[in-house]
């Protein structure tokens, strides 16, 4: 199976449309947010046309379509889809057709249409909901290249994340991501993410980069997964002890809290700043611990991050237990 370095290709946004004549062109094509947040996409009418419509749309690029989220006249809108409860217009002015969206889910990052249906005279701009957070590689206890397409969707989502998307799995890399396992992202396609060349990832010719084994069978083929999250409404912390992994469920059900997943960890671990040398018991069965400050008397490692101490016996009496607790 062969690697080959990929580069991301930019969405197409207003920089690639004709002259719009009823929208403003939006100052910033990116909106940033954080899960739980409230954020809103603009979209403002220099001019309102006779009998027209506004119809925002959020893009697909899984089944290269768009599914409906709101239409409005400018008097009357109706709600679409699963992020109807969320959204509404802000209409801060009568040419105001903003989009705003309330408690930002992970599943809410992406590009989003807004378009004026006026007849023949029909325009759009695009804008691209941005989520700060922190992709990781995750495989299960059962060892590494175990996981189909949506078994790799469903563990991640059972960590508190979401397989990222290959443009988040590359600012990553960007960022430092040195990994040497292939992995599923949401388009469907495999890739692992290279900082230092080496035999074992690929051979030592190839340049860093985004490693890619292109689009797989999604039901046959196994590889592990890149999940994505963003920032927790709640806190984690460390229970001390040399607890079994029963007893560190007990502790942290004893604190009105229940055992971290792993995404709770790498989010808290981002977001929080969230630094001990102390191995701890998460919900899915692995020990590991968050590193900020890397130091020597704090496994020696070079790098901050969440180091794991993978999947040991849930009998041992070694580890503390890492708890959350909601907001």
């Amino acid at each position: 199976m062969e690697a080959r370095l990929e580069m991301p290709v930019r969405d197409g946004g207003w920089w690639d449309r004709i002259r719009l004549q009823y929208l403003l062109e939006p100052l910033h094509s990116t909106v940033h947010t954080r899960r739980g947040a409230t954020a809103t996409l603009p979209c403002v009418l220099r001019a309102l046309p006779h009998n027209y419509r506004v119809k925002w749309s959020k893009v697909e690029p899984a089944n290269y379509g768009e599914s409906i989220i709101i239409i409005t006249n400018g008097l009357y809108h109706k709600n679409y889809g699963p992020l109807s409860p969320r959204v509404r217009l802000r209409h801060s002015h009568r040419y105001d057709a903003s989009l705003t969206i309330s408690h930002v889910a992970l599943e809410d990052e992406g590009r989003y249409r807004c378009q004026l249906v006026n007849g023949l005279e029909d325009e759009s701009v695009s804008l691209t909901l941005h989520l700060e957070g922190v992709v990781f590689p995750y495989q299960p206890s059962s060892g590494r290249y175990k996981l189909n397409y949506p078994d790799a969707k469903r563990a991640c989502e059972q960590q508190d994340s979401r397989l990222a998307t290959y443009q988040q799995l590359y600012k990553a890399w960007t960022e430092g991501l040195d990994w040497c396992n292939a992995g599923w992202v949401l388009d469907g396609t495999v890739h692992y993410p290279i900082i230092n060349s080496r035999e074992p990832c690929g051979g030592r010719l190839l340049l860093p980069g985004v490693r890619t084994y292109g689009a797989r069978d999604k039901q046959k083929d196994r590889f592990d997964a890149f999940c994505f999250t963003s920032a927790l409404q709640g806190h984690v912390y460390f229970i001390r002890g040399h607890l079994n992994f029963k007893e560190a469920a007990q502790a942290c059900r004893n604190h009105g809290a229940a055992m971290a997943k792993v995404g709770q960890l790498y989010s808290a671990w981002k977001f929080s700043q969230l630094d001990r040398c102390d191995g701890g018991w998460l919900e899915d069965g692995s020990v590991r611990f968050p590193i900020t400050t890397p130091r020597q008397r704090c496994g020696g490692l070079p790098h901050p991050g969440v180091h794991s101490f993978g999947f040991p016996s849930k009998d041992r009496r070694i580890y503390g237990t890492y708890c959350f607790v909601e907001d």
